[in-house]
């Protein structure tokens, strides 16, 4: 069989009024790379592309400058609360837990004088060679707050946290979409961390995601009512960690993880029963107002440790 090139086809116009007939004979080559002998055309514009240019469509290839066209006049595909649907997974949720593994290995090379400016305490209680006396919330170290929820205590305390980030993080980052959900999960961490700061003694050190975990605990519950679903595994899951937090509650942090709940109850209501109407709004507002409560909580715990009210 004699195999002959594709030249009596029409050379479509890409567009931009600039293409040329090709000269009769000629061997077809992708329109970006004019080296490379190409036999298939784009599916959108009819253009030669090379292997290298060629994207899977629905039906054969499309080239490059189409699917990106095509991604920018497609309309933005929300969830039933307002989330941007995305590609690539729950890409929040694993750069979450990247921290909490990257600042782990961190304190595991620089040592205790790492570990002791990220903590939470109120005051500060110990002296080191490398830093001195490292201030407390009540000294103005605010960003205590939100670091020691990136910090753990030992492996099983960081596999036992990142564990359930992965379980509960990936549905909830879908549902919600990546912003609202790293809303969400940092405003849960903060105000777990100002509960803990508010009701715990000054000179305990407070470490631990667990009340950013609470706080997904907290928006699941209320999601899964919303949607009418079958929760009663979570239920079990949920029970189990009441329970631990009460039996050992010397050990752990239930301040923390009470304020990450309730905060993850809140910001949860405010972003699956905000009206579509004036749903940015709406989730804003109910955000804002556990923010608010959560900084008038920190406000008034260091007025209480410092003695000083005419400063707030």
């Amino acid at each position: 069989m004699k195999c002959e090139a594709v030249t009596d086809l029409p050379r479509p116009d890409d567009g931009t009024g600039t293409e040329e007939p090709r000269p009769p004979g000629s061997v077809p080559v992708c329109y970006r790379h004019p080296e490379r002998e190409s036999y298939i055309r784009c599916q959108r514009c009819g253009r030669f592309i090379c292997p290298d240019c060629q994207r899977q469509a629905a039906v054969g290839f499309q080239c490059v400058e189409c699917v990106r066209e095509a991604a920018r006049t497609m309309p933005t595909i929300r969830t039933r609360f307002g989330g941007v649907v995305r590609g690539g997974g729950a890409v929040v949720t694993k750069v979450i837990l990247g921290l909490n593994v990257a600042v782990f290995a961190l304190t595991f090379l620089l040592g205790p004088a790492f570990e002791q400016w990220l903590m939470l305490i109120g005051r500060p209680w110990f002296l080191t060679p490398e830093i001195g006396e490292a201030p407390g919330v009540a000294g103005g170290a605010y960003w205590r707050l939100l670091t020691a929820a990136f910090l753990h205590l030992d492996l099983w305390h960081l596999l036992i946290n990142m564990f359930s980030l992965w379980v509960l993080g990936p549905p909830l980052e879908y549902l919600l979409g990546r912003f609202r959900f790293a809303a969400l999960y940092l405003g849960s961490a903060l105000a777990g961390s100002a509960v803990a700061y508010a009701f715990t003694s000054p000179l305990v050190p407070v470490v631990g995601a667990s009340g950013a975990i609470f706080g997904l605990f907290g928006a699941t519950v209320v999601l899964a009512r919303r949607m009418r679903a079958d929760m009663s595994w979570f239920v079990g899951i949920l029970a189990i960690n009441i329970v631990l937090n009460v039996v050992f509650r010397s050990f752990l942090s239930w301040q923390g993880h009470l304020g990450g709940f309730l905060a993850g109850l809140a910001i949860g209501a405010a972003l699956v029963y905000a009206p579509r109407e004036r749903r940015d709004l709406v989730q804003a507002l109910g955000f804002a107002l556990v923010m608010a409560a959560t900084i008038g909580l920190i406000v008034w715990r260091t007025s209480q440790l410092t003695g000083d009210y005419a400063g707030f």
